[in-house]
């Protein structure tokens, strides 16, 4: 058994003396595992770096066994983030959310474009935006997107203020009455507002971040969302771009 693709790296770990597994997220045989020989040395260290991208050739005896990567560099981007802390909490943020969430070898070829343009543009004006927008892809793609085209309760689409926890569907200000309290807010940056600023992206992420661990991580056997991803939200809502 054996194929050729390429992809983003999006952990590594080291397996014995010498070698390493790492996990790569590719467009046609997505999140897969791997045995890298010598991928603990000096020589692979700086190559072995979540978010690279690699090409790669996966060979094993039998389908399902964890098989053995060869490797070739195509792009490293923890380096060129080194100099900005927020691009690099935010490139962690991504591959570790990545490897939380994404199913064993199921691919997903629009979410590996999506995220291979959002690691492209780190550091960019409005990533944080932009991250916000992927993590609502990333909810969409596992099967929990939210529904923010119209009120749950009224059926409108004028007058949109609220989120339900629950169902993740829009509702009006008279369609929530009474109920408005234990709702979700709906910041301006949820509904395609790049220009929202800083705090209503916050306020975007706190929302996204309600869905990604009280109901995806709970369908992941409940399991604590990677600690990364916390990390870039801190720093990004204190506009913290320096160490």
């Amino acid at each position: 058994m054996d194929w050729r693709d390429e992809g983003v790296l999006l952990a590594v770990r080291k397996h014995g003396e010498s070698a390493a597994i790492i996990e790569m997220f590719t467009p046609e045989h997505g999140r897969h595992a791997g045995v890298v020989r010598g991928g603990a040395g000096r020589r692979m260290a700086p190559i072995l770096q979540p978010g690279a991208q690699l090409d790669v050739v996966w060979r094993a005896r039998l389908e399902d066994h964890l098989g053995a990567y060869t490797v070739e560099p195509l792009r490293g981007r923890a380096a060129d983030a080194l100099d900005d802390p927020l691009a690099l909490a935010g490139l962690t943020a991504v591959c570790s959310l990545l490897a939380f969430c994404l199913p064993e070898r199921e691919p997903h070829p629009e979410l590996y474009k999506r995220s291979i343009a959002l690691l492209d543009a780190l550091g960019a004006d409005q990533w944080g935006y932009a991250y916000l927008r992927w993590e609502l892809a990333l909810l969409d793609e596992m099967g929990f997107g939210l529904d923010l085209n119209a009120c749950a309760v009224t059926g409108r689409n004028d007058d949109l203020a609220y989120i339900s926890p629950r169902t993740g569907r829009a509702v009006t200000r008279t369609g929530a009455g009474d109920w408005a309290d234990r709702l979700l807010p709906l910041p301006a940056s949820l509904m395609g507002r790049p220009d929202a600023g800083r705090a209503d992206i916050v306020q975007g992420l706190s929302v996204t971040g309600h869905f990604l661990s009280g109901h995806l991580a709970k369908a992941l056997g409940d399991k604590p969302l990677p600690a990364a991803r916390q990390r870039f939200v801190d720093r990004f809502a204190r506009g913290q771009t320096r160490a």
